[in-house]
């Protein structure tokens, strides 16, 4: 029996795709099912430029209702989910065991934070509260420990005494002054303070008298107290890093003994415990996997809490490194044991980033990016498995985001595209592979003439005998007789990768709806595509990437007649800033009408401003002192004076990565050189562009700078009022 076909989104006479409508589409988290595999929680929020007020909901999706007869996405999202919750304090809900309860957070006034239950079958009746919290608490974990007894975890910031830090009862200092003697400093956007990330843990019961939870003495404690011991870890670390069962919790955290600025390495640990009701936690358990030193991630208890997986890295000063996947037999750590498909490269090259058991902890299910797809793999978890069997590329719609199973034959997939912002489905496993949609933005996508028929990729040939891959988007209503601008995207990390993935900051098909050719290459040093051509960008910054790039640039030339490299502009951030420096002193630079500069790197002698100071370490294969060559080999700032290209240069001034200081000298040497620049700077914002008003701004100033030099109309969007800018 074939499977059935994944229906592909075809778009009438669309609307204008704006900044506007792409910011203000409801954001759908990914979508967790119960128990029972009946029903999925997730949220969705949203931002109204009319009132400029965030909203956001809890939503309960009937999965019965919603397969229906395999409709098409969209059409039956009213009348199969439910609102739990609307209110924008509430957030992180997690069903409560077996049955239709959710508990989820609620914030209160002074950072306090209350745990409120509800019945996702009932809900016109009031939630209540069943345990408060004294600090802004997160990542909230609930596990089933017995009849009326569910084991709670959430994590929040910890004083060096061990307690729940808030923030609003700080006392203010009449000094601003911070003294370091050792790094970090400070980390991503925020200063770093004695306080760190913990774990804390505690019983949740049920009252035989009105069958409602609350929480059971001696409250909540830091299973960290006294460790060392950080997690999650900061900046970006959630409930990715720990996780709870029956028999305990289980984390990755540095290693205490190294610097944490140096280097990666990190372990697993497993903190034994068997009732969550412990006053005095037993010190975490290192679990050491022999030749794995560097990064933790994605530590996950297998249902019975016998065993683990996680993923681990083997060097411990980078932080792109191949993820190998790791199995323990968790009650007799620290026995381990390394997948082996994933310890020799010719058996599994694929880098995973996340892990779920299957319900009957048989299989492993993984997700990993490859080839500019976000793919899902199924292993055996059996002890032969681990040895011999290899991953099983299965079937999903789009970019896969999460995976539930359901049952023993049905997983629930969360995934988006390049054209639709959020899908739900579910994928028959190990059966026909037959694909059924529950939810998704048609909708949305076929208002804005956002179709699949706009993406396309190609491969092109370099002569280190190697071939790049890039994605392409036209516009809506594209006319192969007619001849478009290009838009060049250059990707970040420099170890990441553009994917058929939705994305509010870097969304290709907005610029694609602008009239745009988008063409986005995964170049040298990409993710997705073997360690080898990762790790080949290794003290080649402005070389193998660059050529990649300019031999990109002929190859559309040559091969896509309907695009008019005469006027092509090019746009990057974080690496893709730093490159969009280097080719304006570089021939490539001279062929494009306008640059887009945003988080870049201008001096590579600089680095050393920087938080993670393994980063430049690894790329230009050692320190600055006794590599200094490496770091200005490759620096924008040698070929200033060849410099002519129209620049808008973007910062902001929280971005602790690459200080903002970057962005001032490549506008300062623009001005100073005579040529056409702007610069935009935005206070209150890091690495990455986020509040709503902020992001609009950003955009409009973005399409209006390169719709300028290629000759294409002024947004198609309400002007900006005085008072959403102020323009020097």
């Amino acid at each position: 029996m074939d499977p059935a076909p994944v229906p592909i989104l075809r778009s009438p006479k669309p609307g204008q795709f704006t900044p506007k409508a792409m910011l203000s589409a409801p954001r759908h988290s990914a979508a967790v099912p119960n128990a029972g595999g009946t029903h999925a929680l997730c949220t969705v929020s949203t931002y109204s430029f009319a009132t400029h007020t965030p909203s956001s909901q809890i939503r309960v999706l009937d999965i019965k209702k919603a397969r229906g007869d395999g409709a098409l996405p969209g059409l039956q999202w009213d009348d199969s989910t439910t609102v739990l919750v609307d209110d924008v304090k509430a957030s992180e809900p997690v069903w409560m065991g077996d049955g239709l309860f959710v508990a989820w957070l609620l914030k209160r006034e002074g950072g306090k934070v209350d745990l409120m239950v509800g019945d996702a079958a009932r809900v016109e009746e009031s939630p209540y509260v069943a345990a408060s919290f004294p600090a802004p608490v997160s990542n909230l974990k609930l596990k089933v420990l017995g009849l009326g007894r569910l084991a709670i975890a959430v994590t929040c910031l910890a004083t060096p005494d061990g307690a729940m830090y808030n923030p609003a009862n700080e006392p203010k200092s009449l000094s601003s002054g911070k003294v370091y003697t050792s790094l970090f400093v400070r980390h991503w956007d925020k200063y770093v303070t004695p306080n760190r990330n913990a774990i804390f843990y505690a019983t949740l019961v049920k009252s035989l008298a009105d069958a409602s939870w609350s929480l059971k003495p001696p409250g909540f404690v830091n299973c960290l107290k006294g460790s060392g011991l950080e997690s999650p870890l900061p900046p970006f670390g959630g409930n990715n890093h720990f996780d709870i069962a029956a028999t305990g919790i289980i984390f990755v955290a540095k290693d205490p003994e190294r610097n944490p600025a140096t280097t990666t390495a990190a372990n697993l640990y497993y903190v034994p415990l068997s009732t969550f009701c412990e006053t005095e936690p037993p010190a975490p358990l290192k679990i050491k996997v022999d030749g794995l030193e560097g990064a933790c991630d994605s530590p996950v208890f297998s249902h019975d809490g016998k065993r683990a997986a996680f993923l681990q890295m083997k060097n411990p000063a980078y932080e792109s490194d191949r993820n190998r996947l790791v199995h323990v037999y968790i009650q007799e750590a620290p026995t381990t044991r390394e997948f082996h498909i994933t310890h020799r490269k010719k058996h599994w090259e694929v880098s995973p980033r996340a892990i779920r058991w299957s319900l009957r902890d048989d299989e492993l299910l993984l997700l990993a990016t490859q080839l500019g797809k976000g793919c899902l793999y199924s292993v055996s978890a059996l002890p032969h498995a681990v040895l011999y069997e290899s991953p099983t590329l299965q079937r999903a719609v789009g970019f896969v985001t999460d995976v539930f199973p359901l049952d023993d034959t049905n997983m629930l997939i969360s995934s988006t595209s390049l054209v639709n912002s959020y899908s739900y489905s579910i994928l028959n496993h190990p059966g026909d592979k037959a694909i059924t949609i529950l939810s998704g933005a048609r909708d949305f996508s076929t208002k804005y003439g956002l179709c699949d028929d706009q993406v396309s990729d190609f491969w092109f040939p370099r002569e280190e005998r190697y071939e790049v891959h890039a994605l392409v988007i036209k516009p809506p209503q594209f006319d192969e007789t007619q001849t478009y601008p290009l838009a060049y995207f250059i990707h970040g990390g420099p170890q990441g990768s553009w994917n058929d993935a939705w994305n509010t900051r870097w969304n290709l098909a907005l610029f694609a709806a602008q009239g745009y050719v988008v063409v986005a290459p995964n170049f040298t040093g990409s993710t997705g595509y073997g360690q080898d051509f990762t790790d080949r960008i290794q003290n080649q910054w402005g070389g193998r990437p660059y050529d990649d790039l300019a031999e990109g640039f002929e190859y559309i030339k040559k091969t896509m007649p309907y695009v008019d490299t005469e006027r092509a502009v090019a746009l990057g951030a974080s690496y893709g800033g730093y490159m969009i420096n280097w080719m304006q002193g570089q021939p490539l630079g001279r062929k494009f009408k306008a640059l887009v500069s945003h988080d870049s790197s201008f001096n590579t002698t600089n680095k050393y401003t920087t938080d993670e100071l393994y980063f430049p370490q690894h790329e230009f294969q050692g320190t600055l002192w006794d590599n200094y060559d490496n770091y200005e080999r490759w620096n924008p700032a040698r070929h200033v004076a060849k410099w002519s290209t129209p620049m808008l240069v973007i910062h902001s001034e929280l971005d602790y990565r690459l200080p903002v200081s970057e962005g001032l000298a490549v506008f300062n040497v623009l001005q100073a050189r005579g040529i056409e620049s702007k610069l935009l700077v935005f206070p209150d914002e890091n690495h990455w562009v986020l509040k709503p008003e902020n992001s609009l701004q950003w955009h409009r100033e973005v399409i209006s700078w390169i719709n300028h030099y290629v000759g294409l109309p002024a947004l198609v969007e309400e002007e900006a009022t005085q008072a959403e800018r102020t323009t020097l």
